[in-house]
Parts: structure tokens; sequence; C-alpha cells
């Protein structure tokens, strides 16, 4: 089977922007897919705005997977970098194929495990923050 995919699947799967791995990361999230086999891990750093709001200050991400899995991994960590906590959990997969410029219909869920990846380093980040008396940095 053929799958055409969008220049700008191509760009992110041939120059992924912010691959590799964070250094004592505030957060990670750790997913996969079993039928397909791709796995992601997104880390997170957490600092704050001008209005003292949490921000991700960094993300980077390490996939395992076919071209669009690591597109999507590229472009949601472009999507959340510089967004508030709140804002960078609303992103949706259909986020993440619109900017891709589309995502042949088989290989959406990869999407969906960028979003998800998001959304476990957030979470982690919330249950580190927890265990440390609940201080924001």
């Amino acid at each position: 089977m053929t799958l055409n995919y969008s220049k700008e699947v191509m760009k992110n799967f041939m120059n992924p922007k912010n691959l590799g791995e964070i250094k004592n990361p505030d957060g990670v999230g750790k997913v996969g897919n079993l039928m397909c086999g791709d796995m992601m891990n997104v880390y997170i750093k957490v600092g704050k705005n001008e209005n003292g709001k949490e921000i991700i200050k960094d993300i980077k991400f390490k996939t395992f997977g076919c071209a669009a899995a690591i597109a999507t991994s590229s472009m949601i960590t472009q999507l959340a970098k510089g967004k508030t906590l709140d804002q960078a959990s609303k992103i949706k997969r259909e986020d993440v194929a619109n900017s891709l410029k589309g995502l042949p219909p088989i290989k959406m869920h990869c999407s969906n495990l960028a979003s998800e990846a998001l959304n476990a380093a957030i979470k982690d980040y919330n249950k580190n923050k927890l265990k440390i008396g609940g201080k924001k940095k």
C-alpha cells in the first residue's frame, strides 16, 4: 500500500523539531500502540510566563515508529512549546493533523498518540508537583 503524505508531514519526518530528551524533565509522557508498534516519549520542562502562569518552557520527544508517528511527535512539540499547561492539554489530534496539512486516514491514530503523550507528560508533571508539596516553580 502506498501512502501519500503531505509536504508538511515529510518535512517534519525528515527534519523533526525538538527531537531528543530533556535531562531531569519536569514531566514525561510515555505512550504506545501495540497494534502498529509506535512508541512515543514526550519530555517537558515547565516555567512561568510574564503573568506567572505555568508554561511549557521546553519540550522534546523520542519516537520509535513510522513517518507519521515521527511527524506528529515533531508537530505536537511545536504546537505546545510556550503554551500554558491548560492550553497545551487542549491540543487535539485534529490540531496536529491539520497542522501537518492532513494525514492518511490509516495514520490518524499517530496524531492521537502524540496528543496522548503530551497529556501524559502534563499529568506526570502535575503528579510530581503534588509529591513535592504542591510547590510551583
